[in-house]
């Protein structure tokens, strides 16, 4: 289906915010996968993309690279399989895991990415110090970029015991603080893959009409949601994380099919 040019002139500032959601970003990457393959009007009109923790790990991927999103998915995989070998899972001594998360983001961020992000990727960050919420989105090099990935993925004492140090400071996970950015300007496209009042996201059934906000999420409290809050650090098998994609771009598809986007 087309989307009709009075329409597209209606969406002059649309954004697409990814949400904190750690192993479960790979539903992030199954719903990212629908949008390059349904939804491609609704993102050339995108303004901005963000999120937090895995959710701007996708989102950067989305406005840089969106043809390594098979790649991407390669690679959570593995790396979930890894955690999963790990007798204390990310935490076991001696297991690097922010040193395999920077080697993911080497192999798969293009060299202009910085670039591209530029006034258009917002990361939330936490600043240590401060406890306070930051959203990045100027980058002078593609190493302040990954940085600032790394600084909004890094679960203090899960990911290691040394915050990232970005500018002088050091800082750790935005989705403490901030797990799903609303920009300002114009509508904010929300995407989790935790059940509540988001745009693109599970919905839990036979469940009392009970919400709870947690770092600006507004999420069902479901038995479900618990679970997934269970395999967002600790990763399910790869059957279920196949499932968890294959959900993510099914949700994806629903949403562009209701706001009449589906090409």
């Amino acid at each position: 289906m087309d989307v009709p040019q009075a329409r597209i002139a209606r969406m002059k500032h649309i954004n697409l915010s990814f949400a904190a959601c750690g192993f479960l970003g790979i539903y992030h990457l199954g719903a990212a996968s629908a949008l390059c393959k349904h939804g491609k009007q609704l993102l050339k009109v995108v303004k901005a993309f963000a999120g937090a923790s895995a959710g701007s790990l996708v989102a950067s991927v989305l406005l840089t690279a969106p043809g390594k999103i098979e790649e991407c998915n390669e690679f959570t995989y593995k790396f979930a399989e890894e955690i999963r070998k790990q007798y204390l899972g990310a935490i076991t001594p001696g297991y690097d895991f922010m040193a395999r998360l920077r080697e993911g983001m080497e192999t798969i961020l293009p060299s202009n990415a910085h670039e591209i992000a530029e006034n258009r990727l917002h990361v939330s960050i936490t600043n240590t110090k401060t406890r306070e919420n930051y959203l990045v989105s100027h980058f002078s090099s593609r190493e302040d970029l990954i940085k600032v990935l790394l600084a909004s993925s890094f679960v203090p004492v899960y990911a290691g015991l040394k915050a990232v140090e970005y500018k002088g400071e050091k800082w750790v996970d935005g989705g403490l603080t901030n797990g799903l950015p609303i920009l300002p300007m114009g509508r904010t496209v929300t995407v989790s893959p935790f059940s509540g009042r988001l745009d693109i996201s599970p919905e839990d059934k036979g469940q009392l009409d009970l919400y709870v906000t947690i770092a600006n999420q507004d999420i069902m409290l479901s038995m479900a949601n618990l679970i997934r809050l269970n395999q967002a650090l600790f990763p399910p098998s790869q059957r279920k994380m196949e499932s968890l994609y294959q959900n993510g771009f099914d949700d994806a598809t629903k949403f562009l099919l209701k706001e009449n986007w589906f090409e």
